[in-house]
Order: C-alpha cells, then sequence, then structure tokens
C-alpha cells in the first residue's frame, strides 16, 4: 500500500468521523462550534469588582510576604 494513499484514507475516515461526532452532539455539521469565541466583555461594574477582588488578593499576598521576609 502506498503511503500517501494509507494517509488520505486516515483523512477521510478522520471527516466521516467529525461529521458523526457533530451529528451526534446536535450540530448537523462538520464541527461543533460554540460561535463566539475569546474573552467575555466586562462593563464598568464588572470591572470595578474584579479590581477590588485583585485590590484584596495583591494585599494579602504582600502581608504574606513580608511577614515570611
Amino acid at each position: 500500500m502506498d503511503l500517501y494513499q494509507a494517509i488520505q484514507e486516515l483523512y477521510e475516515e478522520k471527516r466521516r468521523l467529525d461529521q458523526a461526532i457533530a451529528i451526534l452532539e446536535g450540530q448537523g455539521g462538520i464541527h461543533a462550534t460554540s460561535g463566539r469565541r475569546g474573552r467575555k466583555s466586562m462593563n464598568e461594574e464588572e470591572r470595578k469588582e474584579v479590581s477590588a477582588r485583585m485590590k484584596r488578593y495583591w494585599d494579602g499576598r504582600r502581608k504574606t510576604s513580608t511577614a515570611s521576609a
């Protein structure tokens, strides 16, 4: 068997498996995608909450590092 032919057959089998998985997942297409990618954007209130949480986190880290030093 030719190596090129074997690779082509494996790619074809992979395509069929991807399609079967997508159908079973209810997508109906070849690839199941969630649609939107990347980070979600935060509104101003969420940014303030994260900022306050991180300030508390770093204050705690500074206290433990100076206490151990």
